[in-house]
This record gives structure tokens, sequence and C-alpha cells, in this order.
């Protein structure tokens, strides 16, 4: 396990064209009558939303490929990662050599994360069928358990996977400076202040990181 610190725009930013989760509206409204920023923000932004890709398996597998690297660098190496398998699942990403992994950009690092994430997912080890039912923490402490899987990772996992509402990855960097650049003038943020932000857009912390991401860049960004 490693402790991950990433800056949002290490995640791959697609455009969302599904519908937004069941929450948005009244998440939108509720940040808007309790933040100032928000209330500012969010008309400003437009439209939009969290969109889940529907796969748990590629999601942590894009989210291990895009640490601590660029949106470029991230998208070529997913690119020439995913045209390995024939179909991106565990089983298939087992079957492949360690020496293709890494022509495809892999560092010998990532390609066993990647194994082991599969590993997990193939024998059987998580509890997927029940992720809708358990709480986010609980989801978390058993995302850790895999190699290459921080606290970061998972929380991006319940944002953009799960959709959960209410997750403030303080780890973020993007949220901190997103945070710094939109409620205190620049000035630097320790993650007190950024939980203390984050105090007023609660139920709805997901959706405000989202904007917050969004201020600093147009492209909602997805995993």
């Amino acid at each position: 396990m490693i402790a991950i610190k990433k800056i949002v725009d290490a995640a791959l930013p697609i455009a969302t064209t599904g519908a937004a989760p069941a929450y948005w509206a009244e998440a939108r409204k509720h940040l808007m009558k309790k933040d100032r920023v928000m209330k500012r923000l969010i008309p400003q932004l437009g439209e939009g939303a969290l969109e889940s890709r529907g796969d748990a398996f590629t999601t942590l597998a894009r989210s291990i490929i895009g640490q601590q690297i660029s949106v470029k660098a991230a998208q070529t190496v997913w690119d020439r990662f995913a045209a390995l398998p024939t179909v991106m699942a565990p089983a298939q990403v087992l079957g492949l050599k360690m020496e293709d992994m890494r022509a495809a950009g892999l560092s010998a690092r990532k390609a066993d994360y990647l194994l082991d994430l599969a590993r997990h997912f193939d024998a059987g080890q998580l509890h997927i069928d029940d992720w809708q039912g358990m709480d986010d923490e609980a989801i978390i402490t058993e995302l850790i358990a895999i190699r290459g899987v921080g606290r970061w990772t998972a929380e991006m996992f319940l944002i953009f996977h799960l959709l959960r509402p209410n997750v403030l990855p303080l780890d973020d960097v993007g949220l901190i400076n997103g945070i710094s650049h939109n409620y205190f003038s620049g000035d630097p943020v320790s993650r007190s202040e950024a939980r203390e932000v984050g105090e007023a857009w609660k139920p709805w912390c997901s959706v405000a990181t989202w904007y917050i991401w969004r201020s600093l860049t147009p492209l909602p960004v997805a995993y």
C-alpha cells in the first residue's frame, strides 16, 4: 500500500454525457444556498455532472495508471495498456506478459499494482456485490488492502464509480488548491481549514469538490 497525493489534473478528463446522479439537482440547490462560493461557481460552470463508467475494475486500473503523472501521459499509457488484453477484465490482465506491460509505458511498480488489483478481483476477494450497502469507510478499508491503492484512490473510486455524494478527499492537492483559490485569495490552506470549508458542503461534499475541480479546469474529470 502506498500513500498517494495527486493533483486533480492527473485524472483522465472526458466530457460527461450520461444522466446526472439522482441527487444532483438537490445538491446544487443546497450548496448554492449554504455557500457563497458555490452560489457563484455552480451557475458560472453550467451543466455537467458526475458520471460513472460502470466498471469497477477499469475505474481502479485507470486511477492506478494515472498516479503522479500528467493527464497527457496518463492517457497515452492507458491507451497502450488497454490495447494489450482482448477485453479489459481481471483474468485477461493476469494473462499479460510483464515485458508487454512495461513496453506500454508502465513502471514495474505500477505493473505489479495492476496485477495485484486483477488478482483481488479474479479471486473474489472484494465484496463487489455488497458495496452499495456498505458505508464509505468500510469500502475504503477493503480497497486499501490492494497494493497501490491508498486512501486518495479509494476516495476517487467512491466519487467516480459509486457516485457517493459526501466524500471530501483532503489528500487531493487539486481540492486544496481550489479551496485556496476560491476561498482564501490564493493563500496556503491547511487540511483543517479545508475541512472547515467542507463543513458547509455536507451532505454533498463530492458535488462541491467536483465544482472546485472544475473551477481550475473546465473539463469534468472522470475515472
